[in-house]
Parts: C-alpha cells; sequence; structure tokens
C-alpha cells in the first residue's frame, strides 16, 4: 500500500480570502464616506456645444459619473444602470439630471459624447472639454485616472463612483460603479421624496 500524503492547495484559498477581504474593506472605506466633495466645473454639453457649469443645474439632483467612450466594461454597464434606474424611478427621474463627465477628450468629441450618451438614454448629459477643466472637474470630485498604454492604442484607469448633488449644489451620496439600478433607485427615491 501507498502512503502518499494528499497537499492541499492553498494559493487559491488564500487569493480568495485576500480578494473578500479587500473588497470589504473597499467597500467599509466607501460607505464611511458617503458625502464626497465637489466643487464647481466649467466644460461643453456634447449636445449643444455650449459651456456650462454647475450653476446651470442648479434646481435638480445630479447623477454625476465620470468615464470614457472606449470603457470596455465598466462606463457602458454603469451608465446602463443609471438608465434602469431612471426607468425604475418613473415621473421622479425628471428631478434628477445624469451626467457623463468624459476623462478622455482626445477620443471622445463632442459629436462622439453625444451620440454615445444619446444611445444608453436621451436624458444622460454627456460633457467634454479642454483636458484641463476635466482635470479639475475630477479633482473636484475625487475621481482618479491614469491613461495605460496597450500596444498601439490606450485605456484610462479610473475610479468608478456616481456622486449624487443635491439641487443647492452640495454633495449628497455616492454610490459604487457596480451599483446596480434597485439599490440606485431604493435610495434615491428616499431623497427625492
Amino acid at each position: 500500500m501507498s502512503s502518499r500524503k494528499t497537499r492541499f492547495a492553498w494559493g487559491p484559498v488564500v487569493a480568495v480570502l485576500i480578494l473578500i477581504v479587500a473588497t470589504g474593506a473597499i467597500t467599509w472605506l466607501h460607505a464611511r464616506n458617503q458625502t464626497p466633495a465637489t466643487r464647481p466645473f466649467d466644460l461643453i454639453d456634447s449636445k449643444s456645444g455650449r459651456e456650462v457649469s454647475d450653476r446651470n443645474f442648479r434646481g435638480k439632483w445630479l447623477l454625476v459619473f465620470f468615464g470614457y467612450t472606449h470603457c470596455p466594461d465598466i462606463c457602458p454597464t454603469t451608465l446602463g444602470e443609471i438608465a434602469e434606474t431612471l426607468i425604475k424611478l418613473g415621473p421622479l427621474a425628471d428631478r434628477l439630471q445624469p451626467i457623463f463627465i468624459t476623462l478622455d477628450p482626445k477620443r471622445d468629441t463632442q459629436k462622439v459624447i453625444a451620440d454615445y450618451t444619446a444611445a444608453v438614454d436621451p436624458r444622460i448629459l454627456g460633457l467634454t472639454g479642454a483636458p484641463d477643466k476635466i482635470a479639475d472637474a475630477a479633482t473636484g470630485y475625487g475621481v482618479s485616472y491614469a491613461e495605460r498604454q496597450l500596444g498601439g492604442d490606450y485605456f484610462l484607469d479610473h475610479s468608478a463612483t456616481i456622486y449624487v448633488t443635491r439641487p443647492d449644489g452640495t454633495p449628497a451620496r455616492s454610490f459604487l460603479g457596480t451599483a446596480d439600478s434597485t439599490a440606485m433607485g431604493k435610495r434615491l427615491r428616499a431623497l427625492l421624496q
């Protein structure tokens, strides 16, 4: 009879435990900071071509998300969840202005971003502008992003948070970009009523 010992592969177990702890820590830290700092922005409305600032939206609740149109995953998914949230809110959605601010003004021209947001939901307003104006807006919201070269192309690594701003321009709360429309709708309904 052979007396071989079976070895247990601890590597995958440890990796899963680290992933669970890291995800929990990120969620916990996000929950502690429900009111992110915001600051004024001056950008270009992709539909009209006019310059707009945060002050143009006083009287509306804002849902602000930063991303870019070439994003392969989180941006289209998050914008889709925002669109579903608007549908679930019904008439209450009229009190909201969802805004998608590009982090990639080199590729996200007015037309590109206008077509992109219209394809998801025409109520989502796409904003673009000069790189320094976008950087100022991103800094004001605490958004981090960096260009990553991949072959002859580039991608942007960026934080993914949806910021909710009250009608007076003060921050209300935020959602992780992975939040689903049911959770967002429930929390927004409570704020809007």
